[in-house]
């Protein structure tokens, strides 16, 4: 099967998750997208395709080199943001792009204008891969899954590559922090692994950020408006205050780089009670503690004005992968080599987000970031360039070749 053709199959298969629910996985629809790509492995001849109650995929392509080379692996996440709707996508792809705004939808006058999304002009020439405006297209990360199977077919109809044993690894619930929460590193069996989880062509990310969720809860006083005075305590209010206490230069809108913010998430509210959720997030660990003891000291400083009305639950999610990647550089290495030698220019940038990897770092698997090519994640307004759909695969395939060439492998570039 074609990579479009493998990656439009996927993304046809909504796999929002639900941070609402604790179960793994937070919705049994991640298990159709699951047994899709279980079914695609075996039907590929993989070995060792295990499915759990969780909803877990992994697999093996088996070495095919006498060399003792190190297990590395692969790793994509099954779900999409709920942060956009994810029902019923409908691909169309783009052919030749000619540098002009795409009319998504006309009948509900949705358009990616070229003024609101200026990447669009670094694709002109190429095919690319719309939504029709109604939802998310999927390409975070089901470009990931479509790149990592497309690669291993590639390998077994090319023999002639040699490489060491390669694990495939499949997550639910990335999108909500959870992914790594029942990932069994000891089965998966990988000295080092590479999640296909980040954006444009040639992304190349070893440090995230460190990352929080911060849920807050309000509870006010309802008495009727007419005869309120000195009895009504509007929580609604109370969350209005707490808000503009955060500074307005530390959100997602003002920042870039490694600047942190702090960004609301959603609020909903009666005068009776609001609740209000944060992530916090810092690539710098002291300043990410920071921000947790900023919010907590506005909670306290308003429970004092407001009768201890408000309760906080702040809660860690993971932890710059810098620190446990950056000392086995080779891993890297491969990976930016890789993106060189398929004529791509590598970006080695930090990752304003997270991903599986960095919890699974910290779990004993060294695990970069590579591109998987799309733009505009969590968005109706998401593409995804069919050229850098076929470079990350193939970046792949050229990580497994270098690993087995390891002998005659040098580095050559700083970070």
């Amino acid at each position: 099967m074609d990579i479009v053709e493998r990656f439009i199959k996927y993304a046809r298969i909504g796999t929002q998750s639900d941070e609402n629910n604790t179960q793994t996985p937070s919705t049994n629809k991640q298990f159709l997208l699951a047994k899709e790509v279980e079914a695609d492995l075996i039907e590929l001849g993989l070995t060792e395709v295990s499915l759990d109650n969780n909803c877990y995929l992994m697999a093996t392509l088996p070495a095919n080199t006498d060399k003792q080379v190190p297990v590395i692996g692969f790793i994509a996440h099954f779900d999409t943001s709920p942060d956009m709707s994810g029902e019923n996508v409908n691909p169309r792809i783009i052919k030749n792009y000619k540098g002009e705004d795409i009319v998504l939808n006309e009948s509900l006058n949705i358009v990616s204008s070229i003024n609101d999304f200026p990447e669009l002009l670094n694709y002109i020439g190429e095919d690319i891969i719309v939504t029709d405006g109604k939802t998310l297209l999927g390409a975070d990360d089901k470009a990931g899954v479509a790149e990592i199977v497309n690669a291993v077919q590639y390998l077994i109809e090319h023999p002639e590559i040699k490489h060491g044993k390669i694990r495939l690894g499949f997550t639910p619930d990335e999108e909500i922090g959870r992914g790594p929460d029942k990932f069994d590193v000891n089965k998966f069996g990988a000295e080092w692994g590479y999640t296909m989880d980040g954006g444009e062509l040639g992304e190349l990310e070893y440090e995230n950020f460190n990352a929080a969720s911060a849920k807050i809860s309000i509870k006010g006083r309802n008495v009727h408006p007419g005869y309120a005075k000195n009895k009504m305590i509007n929580s609604m209010h109370i969350a209005n205050e707490l808000v503009s206490m955060l500074p307005i230069e530390d959100r997602p809108e003002t920042t870039e780089g490694y600047e942190g913010f702090y960004h609301l998430t959603s609020m909903n509210g009666t005068v009776e009670e609001t609740s209000l959720s944060y992530i916090i997030r810092d690539h710098d660990f002291k300043k990410f503690e920071k921000r947790k003891e900023m919010i907590s000291g506005f909670v306290n400083e308003l429970n004092q004005k407001y009768d201890n009305r408000i309760t906080l639950e702040i809660s860690d999610q993971y932890y710059n992968m810098r620190e446990k990647v950056e000392p086995v550089k080779h891993v890297i290495d491969f990976a930016y080599h890789a993106i060189e030698a398929v004529g791509v220019t590598p970006k080695v940038q930090p990752i304003r987000g997270g991903t599986d990897g960095a919890r699974l770092s910290f779990m004993g698997l060294p695990c970069p970031n590579i591109f998987a090519g799309g733009l505009n994640f969590h968005s109706r307004n998401e593409f995804l360039p069919v050229n850098s759909l076929k470079k990350a695969s193939e970046v792949i395939v050229k990580i497994v070749q270098l690993v087995e060439q390891e002998s005659t492998f040098s580095t050559s570039f700083d970070l």
